[in-house]
């Protein structure tokens, strides 16, 4: 299978886990902060475990080591399996044009022998000379040193075949180009998904900070005969799921932190921690035909598809090539004698012309096989070229989307923190009970988890969009910076 096959659907699986729901376990109905990005699990498919994991793992460390989004990127570069494995279909690619390519060139080779001999004439009908009596000579020795050398002066099959190797090897290093840019978005997306989890665990904390304080008001408003008991019984219930969800947090974080390590070569048991925090920030406007044009002139698994267009359409033109003659030249010269100290010198050159004249309907055969998989990469090609705008338009869409959520989740926060704030003198004044306090901090809450989901919809938009412009590599920095 080709690797630039499975990328197509490799993100779009990502993606679709990223925004799946997970709802721990707890006495407390779900809230909007349950619904946690999951840890990507690798074992789903092969192609997935090869991107996900890492072909060399680095030495454990002592100690915590500090870990940016760029640094992380580049030890992806380096490590991640997925990568490593399309560099080795180059290597390949590279050795089948060197073959294709050997056709071509001269063919040398060398041969000494030394042999003692007695041959009987008569065997061979051969007449005795006049004056032998014994058809059998010898024995007598034969020394013979010689090179030969062949080489194709003009053959339309060879040399479009080494013109289509060479196309191939072009796609196959576009290919590693665009597995490069699919490791930075993979690597880009897990890093992102653990600054989401960090950020769930640090609010999880606070929302807990703030239950336990609401539980011990309301046992004094209790003490001082102004609460009820079931007011308490609510407020302490409240307290434990917050304790269930920062249990749930932590290891979700956890997990996402060896999820990160495996894509980019860290040993599992390595502790870091994340220098990046990857903030909100707006993109500036970009021009659709422009950006289009652009990935058609850059994307690499555009540019690999051209490549095998190319390669195609040579290899038509080799099919074609088998009808047509061919010109050898051959040569040979060396020393041969009865002993190695009395040889003479020897050579013998010709040229010939190879015409084909009937080859069995092979050549209409392997023509109408090339044509077909000529159209075969054409078709390829044209839904790529489709495919392209619709990953260009879908991120522009969703990064435009993400902004006007990270917005809204902004308001939703302040209105959320107000709620709260208000419920809790509300309820201090005994104007109100504890359920009202309770579900301002499910607002709380599930403002906090609407605003992380949408800064992280945002950040992994804009990643889409470079990936989708085929910068992934060059400009990951300057979009996650809004520029």
């Amino acid at each position: 299978m080709r690797t630039q096959h499975v990328l197509i659907i490799l993100f779009t699986f990502l993606t679709a886990l990223s925004c799946a729901a997970q709802v721990p376990g707890g006495a407390a109905p779900a809230s909007a902060q349950d619904r946690q990005t999951p840890v990507v699990n690798t074992a789903q498919t092969p192609a997935l475990e090869q991107f996900s994991g890492s072909g060399t793992v680095d030495k454990l460390v002592p100690g915590t080591i500090q870990l940016g989004l760029l640094d992380a990127i580049d030890r992806g570069l380096k490590h991640n399996l997925g990568l490593l494995l399309s560099q080795q279909q180059t290597e390949l690619a590279r050795a089948q044009y060197r073959r294709q390519l050997s056709a071509l060139l001269p063919n040398i080779t060398g041969n000494v022998s030394e042999s003692l001999n007695q041959i009987n004439l008569a065997a061979f009908g051969i007449p005795l000379p006049q004056g032998l009596t014994s058809p059998v000579i010898g024995p007598f020795g034969l020394f013979d040193a010689h090179a030969n050398m062949t080489e194709t002066l003009l053959d339309f099959n060879a040399m479009n075949k080494v013109r289509a190797a060479s196309e191939n090897e072009k796609a196959a290093k576009f290919t590693v180009q665009d597995a490069r840019e699919l490791v930075v978005l993979l690597v880009g997306n897990q890093y992102l998904l653990t600054v989401a989890s960090a950020a769930r665990l640090n609010t999880a904390k606070a929302q807990l900070n703030t239950a336990e304080t609401i539980f011990q008001q309301t046992k004094d408003l209790k003490s001082a005969g102004v609460a009820a008991g079931i007011d308490v019984l609510r407020s302490q219930v409240q307290m434990q799921t917050q304790q269930q969800r920062v249990l749930a947090a932590q290891n979700q974080f956890e997990q996402q932190k060896m999820s990160l390590a495996r894509t980019i070569g860290l040993p599992v048991a390595q502790d870091f921690q994340l220098t990046d925090t990857v903030p909100y920030a707006p993109l500036s406007a970009l021009n659709l035909e422009e950006a289009l044009a652009h990935a058609y002139k850059v994307r690499p698994e555009f540019r690999a598809a051209e490549s095998r267009v190319r390669s195609a359409e040579l290899t038509v033109k080799a099919a074609k090539g088998e009808a047509l003659p061919t010109v050898g030249l051959n040569g040979q010269t060396g020393f041969i004698g009865p002993a190695p100290g009395s040889s003479e010198n020897t050579f013998a050159i010709s040229a010939g012309l190879r015409i084909p004249i009937f080859q069995g309907g092979k050549v209409k055969a392997d023509v109408d096989q090339a044509a077909a998989l000529l159209r075969q990469e054409r078709l390829q090609l044209e839904n790529l070229r489709a495919r392209v705008e619709f990953e260009i338009r879908s991120a522009l869409l969703d990064v435009k989307t993400s902004d006007d959520q990270v917005a809204v989740a902004n308001q939703q926060i302040g209105l959320a923190a107000e709620q709260l704030k208000e419920s809790q003198d509300r309820y201090k004044a005994g104007v109100s009970g504890s359920l009202e306090v309770v579900q301002a901090q499910e607002a709380v809450a599930g403002a906090n988890e609407n605003h992380i989901q949408a800064l992280y919809q945002n950040n992994i938009a804009k990643l889409s969009l470079v990936r989708a412009l085929g910068e992934a590599e060059q400009r990951t920095r300057a979009f996650l910076g809004g520029k």
